[in-house]
């Protein structure tokens, strides 16, 4: 893979961060999707059962910044640090989720642990790859204790009437499935 300029990548990485901010403050991350190549790839993996792949900037603003993200507004993700390799196209952002709402003692619901995003960057400011990785333990625990709290938005309760139908969901495959690797 050729190389790109460490300004180009910077570039790309502020015009990320600060598109994300935006949709953040709209609730709805589908204007993200013009960020990747026509023939991108998105994934993560969900436990030792179920990994999810979009293939294609479609997929990518219908199911995983569509289908994916719907239900949670008011959460942000923060991106805490940031590794650029230039030679490789390779950039890693390591970000946390942080909702609005807050505990009895004033503290925000956030997810404890790490969360990222590997990219690669496909040139004229577009990603052609990405997985995201987190830990699905915390968000667990997290989402338990705002049930428990009656903190959950209609949206996201939505979220979880969805999921737990056990009806497959575009986009989600058993681990070793998907028609892409995940990594």
């Amino acid at each position: 893979m050729a190389g790109f300029s460490r300004s180009e990548l910077e570039e790309m990485v502020e015009r990320w961060l600060a598109e994300n901010k935006r949709c953040e403050e709209l609730g709805d991350w589908r204007p993200l999707a013009d960020m990747y190549t026509e023939d991108a790839t998105y994934g993560w993996n969900y436990g030792p059962t179920h990994e999810f792949m979009a293939v294609g900037r479609d997929e990518i603003r219908d199911i995983a910044v569509g289908q994916e993200m719907d239900g949670l507004d008011g959460w942000r993700y923060p991106y805490q640090h940031i590794v650029i390799d230039e030679k490789s196209g390779d950039v890693v952002g390591f970000w946390k989720q942080v909702f609005d709402g807050t505990r009895a003692d004033g503290t925000h619901y956030a997810v404890d642990g790490i969360g990222g995003s590997w990219f690669r960057y496909g040139g004229e400011f577009q990603w052609s790859w990405q997985r995201d990785f987190f830990d699905y333990g915390n968000v667990s625990s997290l989402f338990l204790e705002m049930i428990t709290n009656n903190a959950m938005t209609s949206g996201m309760l939505a979220r979880i009437e969805k999921a737990t139908k056990h009806q497959p969901l575009p986009g989600w495959y058993p681990v070793g499935k998907a028609p892409v690797p995940l990594w």
